[in-house]
Formats: C-alpha cells, sequence, structure tokens
C-alpha cells in the first residue's frame, strides 16, 4: 500500500471519528474484543479489499482480517467478503470508513467487467480516463483493473496528451509536438487529440505516436482508422455508452478510453454484521 493510499484511509477515518464516536466509547468498555462479517447485499465483483482491511488495523494493530472473497471475485447476496477480528471499538469505529471504500471500489469492478465483457474477443483495449474522484484516482484504477479493463495515463506526469486548449496556445499541432519532445524522454510516448481528418494530417505529419479521435462520428472513426492505417496508434474517445461500445470496438481503433468506467459507476450495496 503507498503512502498516498495511507494518507487517505487515515483522512478518511479522521474525518468520521473527528474527537472521538461518543456512541461507541460510551457504549463499549475499552479492550473488549469481538468479531464481524462484510456481507454482500446484491451479486458483485469484489475489489478494495486491503483498503476496507486497513480501516480496521489502523485502529487496532491486533486486528485480524481474513479475506474470504478476494479482488476480483464474484460473489452474491449473503456471501461474506471479510472476517474481521479485534476490539469492539475499532470494529465499529472503522465500520462506515471500511465500507465505504469497499462499496464504492467493488463498485467500479464491477461496472467495468459489464463494459469489459461487451469487447471481449476483440483487438482493443478498453481504458479509464483520469475523471476520478480526488484522492481516490490509485485506488479507482485500480478497480478498473481489477473489473478488466486497463489504465490510460495515471496523471499529468506519466504521460503527454497534446489536447485542444494545448494546441491553441502552441501554434498548432505540428509546433506543440516539437517543442515537447525537444524536453521528454525518447521512451515517453506523444498523444495527440484530434477532431477532424485536417487535425489527424497533422499529427501524422507531425509524428504523433497516438492519436486520439475525440467525439468524431462513428463513421468518421472508422475512416480515421483507417486512414491511418497502423502508422500511428489510435484511440477513440467521448460519448462511448454501453450501447456503442462494441461498435466502437470494431471499428479498427486500437484503443477505446471512457470516463464513464469510473465516474458513472455505483457503489454495491455491502454491509457489516457483528
Amino acid at each position: 500500500m503507498n503512502m498516498m493510499t495511507e494518507e487517505l484511509i487515515r483522512l478518511a477515518l479522521a474525518e468520521d471519528i473527528g474527537t472521538g464516536d461518543i456512541t461507541t466509547d460510551f457504549l463499549i468498555p475499552e479492550g473488549e474484543t469481538g468479531s464481524g462479517v462484510l456481507v454482500a447485499k446484491e451479486r458483485l465483483m469484489v475489489a478494495g479489499t486491503a483498503t476496507a482491511a486497513a480501516c480496521f488495523t489502523f485502529l487496532d494493530s491486533g486486528c485480524r482480517v481474513e479475506v474470504v472473497a478476494g479482488d476480483g471475485c464474484w460473489v452474491d447476496k449473503g456471501d461474506v467478503i471479510l472476517k474481521v477480528e479485534g476490539t469492539l471499538r475499532a470494529l465499529l469505529k472503522g465500520e462506515r470508513t471500511a465500507l465505504n471504500f469497499l462499496q464504492r471500489l467493488s463498485g467500479i469492478a464491477t461496472h467495468v467487467s459489464r463494459y469489459a465483457e461487451m469487447v471481449k474477443g476483440l483487438p482493443v483495449r478498453l481504458v479509464d480516463t483520469r475523471k476520478t474522484t480526488p484522492g481516490w484516482r490509485v485506488l479507482e484504477k485500480e478497480a478498473v483493473r481489477v473489473g478488466g479493463a486497463f489504465n490510460h495515463r495515471m496523471a499529468l506526469y506519466d504521460g503527454v496528451m497534446i489536447k485542444d486548449n494545448h494546441i491553441s496556445v502552441s501554434g498548432g499541432i505540428g509546433p506543440a509536438v516539437e517543442t515537447v519532445r525537444r524536453s521528454i524522454s525518447h521512451l515517453v510516448k506523444v498523444e495527440v487529440e484530434v477532431t477532424n481528418f485536417d487535425e489527424l494530417e497533422e499529427a501524422l505529419a507531425a509524428g504523433a505516436d497516438v492519436i486520439m479521435l475525440d467525439n468524431m462520428a462513428m463513421e468518421d472513426v472508422k475512416k480515421a482508422a483507417a486512414l491511418v492505417g497502423g502508422r500511428a496508434m489510435t484511440e477513440v474517445s467521448g460519448n462511448i455508452t454501453d450501447e456503442n461500445l462494441r461498435a466502437y470496438a470494431e471499428s479498427g481503433v486500437d484503443v477505446i478510453s471512457s470516463g464513464a468506467l469510473t465516474h458513472q459507476a455505483r457503489s454495491v450495496d455491502i454491509s457489516m454484521r457483528m
């Protein structure tokens, strides 16, 4: 677990507990122990078990957590995902935060799995975007992988993507690509966003490694993929839905990126029973 995730868990616990749990602290004697189970209340794909477990162990280092259904497992209503044993104060104080993480991350994995199934067997890669909950990106992108899709760049630091606003302030696609290549490592790919065929030709002439076809109509996407003809990797993005995903996957592009993998996922229903 990286330091950012640990800090996020500690912040989430502090947000919920604040100066103290005035219900638990007044009801439960200090040191009293017990156990609980986290149970699915609907069919779902599990993700985020390590994060959920940490919500308890951060409060009680002696807490024991057994993962019954690990990340990537499908469970049905009533199935146990985690078993926890430790001080009752820690279990009760960590309950909601653990469930919040587990419900959200399992919700993403469950949602993504449906999209991934739609393109199964096709020579295309389904990836997420940076449209993630602030502070949760590492966890949400991991849940995307659990669900069967892949990650786009993690953040601004690990990939060049020249978008419309970069192009408008840089004097065009050619100058933007040329300028950035002078500063980056030869190992870093350059992606350029285009919205029409003139921009597509500019991106090819500039030597872009990846060309994103942004919000282009289906027939134009097919035409663009054929025009590129393997000279660059092609990615389609914008208005990807479960209704048109399969068609885009069959259009000849290499990558489909969709913010819906994260921002349209709903939290699934999981509860804790003492």
